[in-house]
């Protein structure tokens, strides 16, 4: 099985301890490119499906890496809406 797969079946399970760099790793799998916003963007990151034109837009996690759980559900749904889990 690979890294993307067990990182999707991770989501699934809308763990308490999901981190930023997880959900880096499963978005670029899935086509996203990671988008950082102007000098006032802070910790707010993008993540852009092109070929879905589809937008994921969070605060990265600081000061620790660990998502919040509500962070986590809110991506699930996303991915899941775009059939893409």
């Amino acid at each position: 099985m690979s890294i993307h797969e067990k990182l999707k079946n991770r989501i699934r399970r809308k763990p308490s301890d999901f981190s930023f760099k997880e959900l880096r790793t499963l978005l670029n799998g899935l086509g996203y490119i990671e988008e950082h916003g102007g000098q006032t963007g802070g910790s707010r990151v993008t993540f852009y499906n092109n070929k879905l034109n589809h937008i994921i837009k969070l605060h990265r996690p600081h000061p620790g890496n660990i998502l919040k759980k509500y962070q986590v559900k809110q991506i699930l749904d996303s991915l899941l809406n775009q059939k893409l889990l």
